[in-house]
């Protein structure tokens, strides 16, 4: 049974020292906690991006809250002792987003986004006490600030209109606002497009670039100058797509001479199916770019200098084309250009990392078995240790002295709440309570963690929760959820989206399955599914869906299946394959792979995952749409207007099928929302519309 006991001990502790504190005891004496309900999901507060003081003393961290009633969220910073004493504290109350602090190396100043006057801009607030102030007014908005080692200079992203950048900034920023004015005031909307990857996850990009700029910052914190574009041209500067990026993908060098950065392909019209982003760097002095990676023809990423200047550490991928290949960590000798690998014999992907200790050590995030957990690396190479235990951990940040990391911590039952621990892994404790008191009236079941065989007896692990007020002897309805991905995994972790506490709720078991292709199990098993989608990993699928018609507390009579994207696909898989389900829901899946291919952005997927369509006559093997004459389960439908990762026209395929075929079914169709359902009116009726037709199928 996976748990996080350790962090759930400190958390209650905690908890029961701070009602206590608070007057509020008898709420601890509470007689029996509730089912959670889908508006908990917007009562609890969103806790994130903690970020140590340079002295260790201080934590500063972002709470969101969501605002149903507006249908939007809203962002403050906070400030927490390290040492866990005393109480958090409001730092920003804008009635807009505050997000994205970052501390000046002295822990004077935090830079922050903030959208409070309009278009997202930096802002400085003095920790000491004082008002916020703006330190940028670019017409193109700013974001993702990062201080420079003295603390005189920050850079900062931009998106950008490609053909001005190379001008002084102020006429730049003149004509970019002048473009784009033109652009929203004009009755033709019409847009024209000379190369691929014009729209990209839920928005059009037309011919803007991501460059990164440099500002100075003067002792009162006002801006020193105008910015600088340090990156112009015709290309972007950070990655463009997610998948490429852990965060702020340009780091200043510890000198302050140069900044590295995170650069896509090259040409531009080549980065819809070319995964080989490098690590550049830019003269601040000359201009001069260099590429450091050119030697790799996959991804390379998320450049951090060592803080005694002495290593550039990076992310790398190996297999050019292969989003989920396994990222390596490497550290390059700035002097004598030696360059090593340092997680080469780890079978587990590097996500974020820090630098702490002075350059000898870097802290990295990284997936194990259905959890994520902070790591140790010494360059000197030492064994990798793990720092974190139970539930998942991420958000490293580190101190230039102290010895300690702080981070997010949570689990499927627990929000995320900012956690702290010596760099070894010693002294765990928790930061933050900010659900503390709702989280205490909420029945929250801790998952189990199974292992079955799966295809070819391979272990396949899979997480199981039961409904709050669990009663032996009784059956109850299962939903079998798939994941997305395909390369992702479901984690111990809490979700604000897709979250099994608020399903099991409904009285249902939940069985979550991490199934080949899913990440955190050896690099073999995540590449297991390429070219496959319909092969080991439905095998691996219905072998846990058969432990799960075995135990005593499920009804294999009243069966559903859920999942979106991947999972989506599968869901359409599963309508051709097998009559084990009442009803499957479908969100935002894959239908038809030639029809997906031509509409899809980031085309370097599919062209990984089942090859070119002109050119393998096997491309349609697994695709849905091919065994539609067998489909007769009944399936709710889910699909959303701006989602450009798995267009509109795969639901409204899928759907086209059914009704033709008269199998019960409904479509819901956001046109607001990309490939997740996020503004909180949405999400309230996306969970109406599925535990309705749930109850429907499961308990009527």
């Amino acid at each position: 049974m996976i748990t996080s006991t350790p962090v759930r001990k400190v958390y209650a502790v905690a908890l029961v020292a701070l009602l206590g504190v608070a007057g509020v005891a008898p709420l601890v004496a509470q007689t029996s906690p509730r089912p959670i309900e889908v508006e908990d999901l917007f009562r609890l507060k969103r806790v994130g991006d903690p970020q140590l003081s340079p002295d260790g003393t201080r934590v500063a961290y972002v709470v969101t809250e969501v605002l149903k009633d507006e249908n939007r969220t809203n962002a403050d910073i906070w400030l927490v002792n390290a040492d866990g004493s005393g109480e958090p504290r409001k730092l920003t109350s804008s009635p807009k987003r505050d997000a994205h602090p970052r501390w000046s190396p002295d822990g004077k100043w935090l830079a922050f986004e903030s959208s409070r006057d309009g278009e997202g801009q930096i802002w400085l607030l003095p920790v000491g006490g004082g008002e916020a102030r703006k330190l940028t007014t670019l017409s193109t908005g700013a974001a993702q600030p990062v201080w420079s080692p003295d603390g005189k200079s920050i850079a900062f992203v931009s998106s950008v209109f490609a053909e001005f950048s190379a001008k002084p900034f102020k006429e730049s920023d003149k004509l970019n606002a002048d473009k784009q004015a033109a652009r929203d005031k004009s009755k033709v909307k019409a847009r024209i497009a000379d190369k691929l990857l014009f729209r990209h996850w839920d928005s059009w990009v037309e011919d803007k670039r991501q460059h990164v700029f440099v500002v100075g910052v003067n002792a009162d914190g006002s801006a020193a100058g105008d910015p600088r574009d340090v990156t112009p041209g015709e290309n972007d500067a950070v990655p463009t797509s997610s998948t490429f990026s852990a965060g702020d993908e340009f780091a200043w060098s510890t000198d302050g001479k140069e900044i590295a950065f995170s650069a896509p392909p090259l040409p531009l019209r080549e980065q819809a199916w070319n995964t080989n982003h490098d690590v550049w760097t830019v003269n601040l002095a000359t201009g001069e770019r260099k590429n450091l990676t050119a030697s790799n023809a996959a991804a390379d990423g998320f450049p951090r200098y060592s803080p005694d200047g002495k290593y550039l550490a990076y992310r790398a991928q190996a297999r050019a084309g292969f989003e989920a290949d396994k990222w390596s960590l490497w550290v390059l000798d700035l002097k004598s250009g030696e360059r090593r690998n340092l997680t080469a014999a780890w079978d587990r992907s590097v996500d974020d990392f820090v630098w702490a200790e002075g350059g000898g050590v870097l802290i990295c995030g990284a997936q194990e078995q259905g959890r994520r957990a902070l790591w140790r690396v010494a360059v000197g190479g030492n064994p990798i240790a793990r720092i974190t235990d139970g539930g998942s951990a991420g958000e490293a940040s580190v101190a230039t002295r102290g010895g300690l990391v702080v981070f997010t911590q949570q689990a499927m039952n627990r929000p995320p709440e900012v956690g702290a621990a010596e760099l070894t892994g010693k002294n765990p404790r928790v930061l933050t309570k900010t659900n503390a008191e709702l989280v205490a009236k909420l029945a929250l079941p801790a998952p189990e963690s199974v292992t079955v065989p799966g295809a070819g007896g391979t272990p396949v692990q899979m997480f199981i929760l039961k409904p709050p007020g669990f009663a032996a002897g009784k059956k109850y309805p299962l939903v079998f959820w798939v994941h997305g991905g395909p390369q992702s995994a479901f984690l111990d972790a809490w979700s604000t989206r897709w979250n099994p506490e608020v399903w099991a709720a409904q009285g249902y078991v939940v069985a979550l399955p991490n199934p080949r292709g899913s990440t955190g199990f050896g690099q073999k098993f995540t590449d297991e599914i390429s070219h496959d989608w319909g092969g080991k990993v439905y095998e691996d699928l219905m072998a846990c869906l058969a432990h799960m018609e075995k135990q005593a507390y499920v009804d294999p009579t009243k069966m559903a299946a859920a999942g979106a994207s991947y999972g989506g696909y599968m869901m359409n898989w599963f309508q051709g394959h097998t009559d084990k389900f009442k009803t499957l829901i479908t969100h935002c899946g894959v239908y038809d792979f030639v029809s997906m291919y031509g509409t899809t952005e980031e085309v370097w997927f599919d062209e990984w995952e089942h090859g070119i369509p002109w050119e393998n006559p096997e491309f349609e093997k697994f695709s849905p749409h091919r065994f539609a004459k067998n489909f007769k389960t009944p399936n709710l439908i889910i699909h959303n207007e701006l989602d450009f990762r798995v267009p509109l026209n795969q639901g409204l395929s899928l759907f086209t099928t059914l009704q033709r075929k008269g199998v019960p079914s409904k479509l819901l169709m956001f046109p607001d929302e990309g490939h997740w359902v996020l503004k909180p009116q949405n999400s309230e009726l996306w969970h109406k519309t599925i535990f309705e037709w749930l109850e429907g199928y499961l308990k009527k």
